[in-house]
């Protein structure tokens, strides 16, 4: 196991020292990559994708990933050269906050059909930092959820599942979360304070 600390560093210098440290180890091995930004995340997966290495990625905080890429025997691995890669400065946090499980007013049925239609959406769009669930949206992310399936697809991605605690005490819910994790107002304010944008189904 190699590990390096690329808090802080800039495109493409997370991918690169990576890069040169899956090479050193000259065969099967882990690399584990601290970084500080989705945008960095999401270029060392696409490394690992690439060259067929599995990859798993651990949100310490809201600024620190451990990325760990394991090398099999024989993999191959690209020149620096190849490597390309996306500038977190431009990358803005996006923050989707919802309230209900409908979408809309009107009918509530069609409202459900179309928050899953949204909520898949998302999946094949850029993603948002974070989606923040509270009062009847604390739903969504519970056994029973049509939108479990797209909730966890964007999970493995690195976004953000988070539902309020008070929320799913509220409505018998607790012991049936499925998907992301709990968490209080305090933090549902603060996500929305950081956020550069905030959409709202």
């Amino acid at each position: 196991m190699i590990r390096i600390n690329a808090m802080g560093e800039p495109c493409p210098l997370p991918v690169v020292k990576t890069l040169r440290a899956l090479q050193s180890l000259g065969g099967a091995g882990s690399v584990e990559t601290l970084v500080d930004n989705e945008t960095a995340v999401q270029n060392l997966r696409r490394l690992a994708e690439s060259k067929g290495c599995s990859i798993e990625v651990e949100t310490i905080s809201d600024a620190e990933y451990r990325v760990t890429i394991t090398a099999a025997e024989g993999a191959e691995l690209p020149k620096e050269e190849t490597i390309a890669c996306t500038a977190p400065a431009a990358q803005k946090k996006t923050v989707v906050v919802i309230s209900a499980d409908h979408m809309g007013e009107g009918n509530e049925e069609l409202g459900r059909a179309l928050l899953k239609a949204f909520l898949f959406a998302l999946t094949q769009e850029t993603l948002p930092a974070a989606i923040l669930l509270y009062n009847a949206g604390a739903a969504v992310t519970c056994e029973g959820s049509a939108s479990l399936e797209d909730l966890q697809a964007l999970q493995s991605q690195g976004v953000e599942i988070l539902t309020c605690g008070t929320c799913l005490n509220y409505y018998g819910l607790t012991e049936k979360l499925r998907v992301g994790e709990v968490t209080n107002m305090y933090v549902i304010a603060e996500k929305q304070l950081q956020a550069d944008c905030i959409i709202r189904p």
